[in-house]
């Protein structure tokens, strides 16, 4: 399979499978970028891109060998499992549900409404929907994969009667991959909808993520309970000059820091567009994770299955925890019958200049 008008200098796009799980793989005409991605939650697998310093990537008389810069589901058991939630797209809500129930339209909701003593819920539906590739177009400089999913219907999920249709647009480049969600509410009735994308990445491999240097242009924390559900009202709002354990607005070293804590008030730069960095000072190589609008949720994988704090979760998302809940997020969440909304993001790298 390649994509519209491709040849051999334009960028490629191959099916595979990742044991019985469809995969698309789009690799940059030189070798100089890859990305993987899993039919299964439209999942980002792999993306992999080369180490070369700038003005590099002309006529290269050899293979190009990229390094991996995420840390996503290496095996179709770990993509099935959703452990981490490795790179998972979030929708129609991210992060928890307080108790699994929320208050919508006039009516009490249960996303768990079998007797579970475990009444944890989190990140949505879509990163284990099923998605199909629609559109695909490739260029010598990047390749666009569109993806769709018409999964969410009233019927599909408890506790969420609403019918959305989930389009997922991946841009990848040489240096530069973004995503675009867009929900469209199909249904009769006014839906709650947010979205967001939970991806883990590395510059460290194999050392820990501790020496790596994080920035984070926010203002402001959300504060939680044990349950890392978000207080009520202002409560949940602390200016991050009473945090300075988790203030990174200056960018310094991540240690031994254990996060799992949602920022707000990010500072947006040129074009509404807020940046996120990671850094390595061993390498000098940066990634910025990108976002336009909504806050940025920071994970250091201290629990995960495999391979912890191997790599950090630094996850764009539209909405803060258990915003279903908040009556002041209930407007930003309402997605109108026939209406589209969209949330824009994605991460650049920027080689060691070493």
């Amino acid at each position: 399979m390649t994509g519209r008008g491709a040849t051999a200098d334009t960028y490629r796009i191959a099916e595979g499978r990742l044991g019985d799980e469809p995969t698309v793989t789009v690799s940059a005409p030189d070798g100089a970028a890859r990305a993987v991605l899993a039919l299964r939650g439209a999942t980002l697998l792999s993306w992999q891109v080369a180490r070369e310093a700038p003005g590099q990537f002309t006529e290269p008389t050899e293979p190009v060998e990229p390094t991996e810069l995420t840390d996503g589901y290496r095996d179709e058991a770990e993509l099935r499992s959703q452990d981490g939630v490795r790179a998972g797209l979030l929708a129609p809500f991210s992060n928890r549900v307080a108790d699994g129930r929320y208050h919508y339209g006039g009516r009490d909701h249960d996303l768990l409404p079998a007797r579970v003593e475990d009444r944890t819920i989190y990140h949505g539906f879509a990163r284990e929907a099923p998605f199909q590739l629609v559109g695909a177009t490739t260029t010598s400089d990047s390749a666009r994969l569109l993806l769709r999913s018409t999964s969410i219907r009233p019927d599909r999920y408890p506790g969420y009667p609403f019918a959305l249709d989930l389009d997922v647009e991946y841009t990848i480049g040489r240096r530069e991959l973004g995503i675009e969600i867009r929900a469209t509410n199909v249904g009769e009735t006014t839906a709650p909808y947010a979205s967001g994308w939970h991806p883990y990445f590395t510059l460290s491999r194999p050392r820990p993520i501790d020496d790596l240097v994080l920035q984070i242009p926010a203002h402001t924390l959300i504060r939680t309970d044990a349950s890392l559900i978000p207080l009520r009202g202002k409560e949940a709002l602390l200016p991050l000059d009473r945090r300075p354990d988790l203030d990174f607005r200056t960018p310094r070293r991540l240690g031994d820091a254990v996060i799992d804590a949602c920022f707000a008030d990010l500072a947006p730069g040129p074009g509404g567009r807020t940046e996120t960095v990671l850094s390595d000072p061993a390498t000098g190589a940066e990634l910025r994770v990108w976002q336009h609008g909504g806050y940025l949720h920071v994970f250091t994988g201290d629990t995960l299955a495999r391979d912890r704090r191997a790599s950090i979760a630094l996850e764009p998302v539209e909405a803060p925890t258990d915003a279903f809940n908040r009556p002041e997020h209930t407007n930003a969440l309402s997605l109108e019958p026939g209406r589209q909304r969209e949330f824009r993001f994605g991460v650049t790298y920027r080689p060691s200049t070493h």
